[in-house]
């Protein structure tokens, strides 16, 4: 799979859960399944979208934490285009066949080719648009909402190499998400929060076309050319 990086990969599976559903209240929500039918259906009308993002993560022994911003461009299918501002600017570009990874201060960009279907872990398929929440995934109610939310738990249906599982929370209210999580298989915590997020621009193919800067080493497919 494509790492994209692998952090974003997970939450952003579920990004494309960043959409309004029918407000209910805590004692007559549909059951998961239901939910989870909703948001396919809203997802697959969805053809592009963007936003700025704000990034957390909290792994390792020491539950350390780290934060990021930036701001997303996605559409279907399989264009990605991360661009990272704070702490440090990096970018993670998808054109639909390639996938381009840029740290300037490390002067490097690893090119690697976009998964093919069967290849694909759950949330690149997702994300490529190929991907359907109720197929892929098992879905249940998890602890940790509010009076004014609920989280979706979703369950990859087969072993994921990336992550156990992905939380959504919504408030049934105001129909917006409150937070996306993801528990990678090192037991750390990814969260993603969107802001400013519009859908459906008829955004350009240009936008995902990545131009290698002078001066830099490329590195393809594991291989330094």
């Amino acid at each position: 799979m494509f790492r994209v990086p692998a952090r974003i990969a997970l939450v952003v599976a579920a990004a494309a859960l960043l959409l309004p559903w029918r407000a209910v209240g805590q004692q007559s929500r549909p059951a998961p399944a239901a939910l989870a039918r909703s948001l396919q259906e809203r997802y697959d009308r969805i053809k592009d979208f963007t936003a700025d993002f704000v990034q957390t993560y909290r792994g390792g022994v020491l539950r350390t934490q780290t934060q990021e911003r930036g701001r997303v461009v996605i559409k279907k299918p399989s264009r990605m285009h991360w661009t990272y501002l704070v702490p440090e600017r990096k970018e993670f570009v998808s054109d639909g066949v390639k996938v381009y990874s840029f740290i300037p201060q490390d002067r490097q960009v690893i090119i690697s080719s976009v998964p093919a279907d069967a290849q694909a872990t759950t949330p690149a398929l997702f994300l490529a648009g190929k991907g359907n929440i109720v197929q892929d995934f098992t879905a249940s109610y998890a602890e940790g909402g509010t009076p004014d939310t609920v989280v979706l738990k979703l369950v990859p249906k087969r072993g994921d190499p990336e992550f156990e599982y992905l939380l959504v929370t919504v408030d049934p209210v105001s129909l917006q998400m409150r937070g996306l999580g993801a528990r990678d298989l090192q037991g750390g915590d990814s969260t993603l929060s969107f802001m400013n997020l519009k859908e459906n621009q008829g955004i350009s193919d240009k936008v995902f076309a990545f131009r290698i800067p002078r001066g830099v080493d490329v590195v393809t497919d594991g291989a330094p050319n």
